[in-house]
């Protein structure tokens, strides 16, 4: 009888398997997780702790594209390796999204950038997953690709965004609060990955230290900053933790600013599990250390 059910069942065209999905990030992977729960399995190919720019390009990062069924990404060309990775999987049924579709999208270039500009997107900024509100826009967009995969299940992974968007909609609230006193404060950031961020605080972004992006700094831009810092009060470098802080320690003894380094991404430190921890600690330590 139960051998019948379950054929019964099959033919109807109902399946027990999950939805196998790839992320490009850990950011991803968590906002995939939290949508899709129990419904899907993921995984991801950028670690936490390494610049998303730059993966090394791997017969088994094919693979697991190979054996699923969608591949999320930001895109705005933040990923250029992924393309090589889906090409190898050689897996023409497989459905790549971007989603920065619906991304108010930041710094779009009106000019065709080139190597003498440093690492310029061409569709802009994509580190727009730093503002929170973001996150809401890559959750819907989670949803709709996991609900159009798995129609059965839309009213379910309906449910989960509602509960991860009034979660996340009242850490916004906190997170606000606790940056209103930043409100209109210089900073200076290492790499230009805080314009969605710097905006949705109100912040301002005195400079960077690096000279344009993916430039290491010189010793000339080192000096300037210097002046810059003593002659704007400006007390605190924010900075990606994969980056090397070499020039940011030079910078805090030349002139006392504090060098503060974040993860940008899910597993990026120990204890940052969760989108909502990630953010959690980048404005904990902007707001005990500014």
């Amino acid at each position: 009888m139960k051998k019948i059910l379950i054929l019964i069942l099959l033919a109807s065209g109902l399946s027990f398997a999950n939805i196998k999905v790839v992320a490009s990030t850990t950011v991803i992977y968590d906002l995939v997780r939290e949508i899709g729960r129990d419904k899907v399995t993921v995984d991801f190919i950028a670690r936490g702790d390494q610049d998303p720019h730059f993966v090394e390009v791997l017969p088994s990062y094919m693979l697991k594209l190979r054996n699923a069924q969608i591949f999320f990404r930001v895109g705005m060309s933040l990923e250029l390796w992924s393309n090589q990775l889906i090409d190898g999987s050689r897996n023409n049924k497989l459905k790549v999204i971007d989603l920065s579709t619906d991304i108010d999208k930041k710094e779009v270039p009106n000019f065709k950038p080139d190597a003498s500009y440093g690492d310029v997107h061409p569709y802009g900024n994509p580190h727009y997953w730093l503002d929170p509100e973001n996150a809401k826009v890559m959750a819907r967009e989670i949803y709709e690709s996991l609900s159009s995969e798995s129609s059965q299940d839309e009213s379910y992974f309906k449910s989960n965004l509602d509960n991860f968007i009034s979660r996340l909609d009242k850490k916004i609230v906190e997170w606000s609060n606790k940056m209103s006193k930043e409100k209109g404060k210089p900073f200076l950031f290492f790499h230009a990955s805080w314009i969605y961020f710097a905006d949705r605080y109100g912040i301002k972004i005195a400079g960077y230290v690096e000279p344009k992006p993916g430039i290491a700094p010189s010793p000339s831009h080192n000096a300037d900053l210097v002046q810059l810092i003593k002659s704007k009060g400006i007390k605190t470098i924010v900075m990606d933790n994969f980056y090397s802080d070499s020039a940011p320690n030079q910078l805090s003894q030349l002139t006392g600013i504090r060098v503060i380094k974040v993860p940008t991404a899910v597993y990026g430190m120990k204890n940052i599990n969760s989108y909502m921890d990630m953010i959690d600690y980048i404005i904990n330590q902007i707001v005990q250390n500014n």
